[in-house]
């Protein structure tokens, strides 16, 4: 009975190392080349809930992404609330899932779909701070927050629905890293954290590594930073802030091809992750204004860029894949884009494929610069015999080409 024990048990250990798509162990390769969506769960869908939203999985499996990026799905305080809905980013409880997009079974069938299509799913993680009416603020001991000489919560910046957490407590830590494990138990496959540079490395080194090898498979880590330091405490990947800066001062004829590729090859080349590539994503796109609006013509050459360029993950949001020229709202329920397949859909299919099929453009594919000559930078990206040639005008018309050998 023993032995019939001991291999059941290695049975069960291998199953669990065995991904839901054609039988194949994960090895991690994932976490280092994906192509990353990000799902606004609120505006996703006229009802605007997990159920509706897990209905477009199929499409965006279609569509040629690799992993799933939810916005905050937990519940929203009402202290201080913005708007009739609030901010995604004020939680008051972080194992629990918001009513407005459903319930906990609805997260779970959302999940269990997408890794059936053979989709990864990340949590946006907001660690740096709570509501300020989250349960903590009264349950635990005041120095689980900053706090004034009054003894009141503190905000940051403008967030005025938010109270920020203290991680020189290590009661809070053990609870934060406990919280997190819990999702990663109900299948998860990692977390984008939100402002993570402002919460400490000694609470993420231990953490992150702990869970990644409690868990036992791979876990994605991708912060809203970009500091070498988060590299080092575990992180995969980082945002790609300046480069989206340099592409902003290339159209405002503040920078241009000499720029770009002197910052590849200072910040892409040799480094210890990858950067989230992108031209909008949720902040930029309620905040800045759409990529048209910032970006005009230019924005089919960057886009190229962003799925070419050494060192990058490339990020699609919500509404990109059928040009969504809209700012959504943050705080309230806004209009949904239609899905419906267009010049758009075609364009990111094209380029997940291009990213996809060419191993070239993957983390280990090497980088050569050809050309900065005449506003247009040139490069190749090769990898044993794949090559493929890049080519981005950075002034009007804004032209591109992609040659692969």
């Amino acid at each position: 009975m023993k032995r019939i024990a001991i291999i059941l048990a290695a049975l069960a250990t291998i199953a669990a190392a065995v991904s839901c798509k054609g039988g194949k162990t994960d090895d991690g390769a994932w976490t280092r080349n994906s192509v990353v969506y990000e799902m606004n769960v609120r505006q996703y869908t006229p009802e605007g809930t997990l159920n509706a939203a897990a209905e477009q999985l199929p499409r965006l499996k279609d569509l040629g992404v690799d992993v799933v990026w939810l916005m905050p799905i937990h519940p929203i305080g009402e202290k201080g609330r913005k708007g009739s809905l609030g901010s995604y980013y004020a939680i008051r409880d972080y194992r629990e899932v918001n009513p407005e997009f459903g319930t906990m079974e609805d997260f779970q069938a959302f999940l269990d779909k997408a890794h059936g299509l053979g989709l990864k799913v990340i949590l946006d993680l907001v660690a740096n701070h709570t509501s300020p009416d989250a349960a903590w603020v009264t349950e635990k001991p005041a120095d689980w927050y900053y706090r004034d000489s009054l003894g009141n919560t503190i905000v940051e910046y403008d967030w005025t629905d938010i109270a920020k957490l203290n991680y020189a407590n290590k009661d809070l830590c053990a609870e934060m890293a406990d919280m997190i494990g819990y999702w990663v138990a109900k299948g998860v496959d990692g977390f984008r954290c939100d402002v993570g540079f402002q919460v400490p490395a000694e609470f993420w080194t231990p953490t992150i590594a702990g869970l990644r090898e409690k868990a036992g498979r791979p876990l994605y880590w991708l912060a809203e930073a970009e500091v070498d330091w988060m590299y080092d405490a575990g992180f995969d990947c980082q945002y790609g802030w300046k480069l989206y800066h340099i592409f902003q001062d290339i159209v405002n004829k503040k920078a241009d091809a000499d720029s770009l590729a002197r910052h590849i090859q200072s910040d892409y080349i040799g480094a210890k992750g990858n950067h989230l590539t992108l031209i909008t994503n949720h902040d930029e796109n309620s905040w800045t204004g759409t990529e048209f609006q910032q970006f005009g013509d230019a924005w089919k050459a960057l886009e190229v860029l962003c799925f070419t360029l050494p060192g990058g993950q490339p990020l699609i949001y919500t509404g990109q894949e059928v040009g969504w020229n809209k700012q959504f709202e943050f705080f309230e329920k806004d209009i949904t884009p239609d899905w419906t397949e267009n010049e758009f859909t075609e364009f990111y299919k094209y380029l997940t494929s291009l990213r996809h099929d060419n191993p070239a453009l993957g983390p280990d594919g090497g980088y050569e610069l050809v050309s900065t000559a005449d506003s247009t930078i040139v490069f190749k990206r090769t990898l044993g015999d794949n090559c493929v040639t890049v080519s981005a005008q950075l002034t009007a018309p804004w032209n591109y080409n992609v040659s692969v050998e």
